[in-house]
């Protein structure tokens, strides 16, 4: 019988390096680990996941089961039951995206670059997870293989998981898996990290590869990291990155200095979600961080430059999702809030990609400038705590209204490429998780994980900070 996902909350489960120690020491095995996984999965509310690889998830977990046998793990996830989210190859299946209209597309030729590289580390491949469809909505609401509620829900009140990684987020929420693997474009790994009361990391452009991805903007598209901890997030990072990417830099919170913007990003937020927010930041100023807190006009010209002219996402989704969605037979089969969306750049002025991309460029160099070194800027993941599925399942108009605000401050960060780590801060209204964003400049992910590990359980409430200090 599937778990009833409006009454039970996340279950406790190990995370992927305190499982991979088990490995080590012996008292966990990866194959026990895998089926206990799959079991989990097949228990559970049939919308987090879409497919499920028993039979890959078995040779994998036998195969590092003999390497720690032997002494010999390939590294600090090998073992590690993953999940993947549904537009990432894997090798003999087709590439769905969340997607009944690509259910019969070609079975991918080789797994996607990040698949191979993760099962490179010896991490065990459990299936695939739910998504938006083509990954278009920060919501997470998916018409044809149903929306996987919140695990925070309160009893009787289905909320929603966040979007588009809405199953990656959900599975490591529910314990199912101590990993899964997302994309975020304009928020898809942070939005449903911070509904979802986990560690989602966006990381800059060009840190890992994208082949073998469903793309929905080429200019946008990251690979992003669902755990419960940082600690774990770096060692999947370390699998991921690109050889050449910088390591991650530890850090601490004495002398750091972060940015908190005063316009845009606290606009229309939740006083519960600014009351969290706010209670993590004091926390950093008692532990030594520098808080300095001023607008940031860049912020102000990227919406300016959007209402004038369209945002990027919209033009470059059109190019990948414009054949589908303006073809009857295929846009009947697409859910309408996709096609409303993915339609809106065939409206766009000729040249609006270019004019984006230029604009962009010296955006994110503005943004660069008025940082400074070693400079984070911080703000709520998202203004508001994960409302209900029914209300924006059954209104057209406020589901758009609603995915615009989640989607606003990430969508920000996303188009000046900033890395970033969503964390746990604290609790919104009923009790639902909100989100605390820390934010890198381009290139700087190392940095940014390394200060995220220092300072997360300042940000999450758990530990000590200066004035309790004996």
């Amino acid at each position: 019988m599937a778990d009833d996902q409006h009454t039970l909350g996340p279950r406790a489960a190990p995370t992927a390096l305190a499982l991979a120690a088990g490995f080590r020491d012996g008292t966990a095995d990866p194959a026990t680990a895998a089926a206990a996984a799959l079991a989990a999965a097949r228990a559970a509310d049939p919308a987090i996941f879409t497919l499920l690889t028993p039979a890959r998830a078995e040779a994998e977990a036998a195969a590092s089961s003999g390497r720690h046998a032997a002494g010999a793990p390939l590294g600090p996830l090998d073992g590690v039951p993953v999940a993947w989210k549904d537009l990432f190859d894997l090798h003999g299946l087709a590439t769905t995206a969340g997607s009944r209209v690509l259910a019969d597309a070609p079975a991918a030729a080789a797994d996607a670059e990040v698949v191979r590289r993760m099962t490179a580390a010896g991490a065990v491949c459990v299936g695939r997870t739910n998504m938006t469809e083509f990954a278009f909505s920060g919501l997470g609401l998916n018409p044809h293989f149903g929306t996987p509620a919140n695990p925070h829900s309160p009893p009787g009140s289905p909320r929603i998981p966040g979007g588009s990684s809405s199953g990656s987020a959900v599975a490591v929420a529910r314990g199912i898996v101590p990993v899964a693997i997302g994309s975020d474009t304009s928020g898809s790994v942070r939005i449903p990290a911070a509904f979802n009361g986990i560690v989602g990391f966006k990381p800059s452009s060009g840190r890992y590869p994208m082949a073998g991805v469903y793309p929905l903007s080429h200019s946008l598209d990251t690979v992003g990291v669902f755990a419960c901890t940082v600690a774990d997030v770096i060692a999947v990072d370390a699998a991921l990155a690109e050889p050449a990417a910088p390591s991650v830099v530890p850090g601490a919170a004495i002398g750091a200095r972060i940015v908190v913007p005063t316009n845009i990003v606290f606009d229309a937020a939740e006083p519960a979600v600014v009351a969290a927010f706010e209670a993590a930041l004091a926390r950093l100023a008692l532990a030594g961080v520098a808080i300095e807190r001023r607008p940031l006009p860049v912020l102000d010209e990227i919406l300016a430059l959007f209402a004038a002219t369209g945002t990027l996402v919209v033009a470059e989704a059109y190019e990948v999702l414009g054949d589908l969605v303006e073809t009857a037979e295929t846009a009947a089969r697409i859910d309408h809030r996709v096609v409303v969306r993915a339609r809106l750049g065939s409206k766009l002025a000729p040249g609006a990609r270019d004019t984006l991309l230029a604009a962009r460029a010296r955006f994110v160099a503005a943004a660069a400038a008025d940082r400074g070194e070693g400079t984070f800027v911080a703000f709520p993941t998202v203004p508001i705590v994960a409302p209900e599925i029914a209300p924006l399942a059954a209104d057209e108009e406020t589901f758009f209204r609603v995915n615009a605000l989640v989607l606003r401050n990430t969508m920000l960060a996303s188009f000046l490429d900033w890395c970033g780590v969503s964390l746990p801060c604290g609790t919104g209204d009923g009790g639902l998780p909100a989100g605390f964003l820390l934010n890198g400049p381009p290139g700087g992910d190392g940095r940014l994980l390394g200060f995220a590990a220092g300072v997360e359980a300042i940000i999450r409430g758990d530990a000590p900070h200066s004035s309790d200090r004996r």
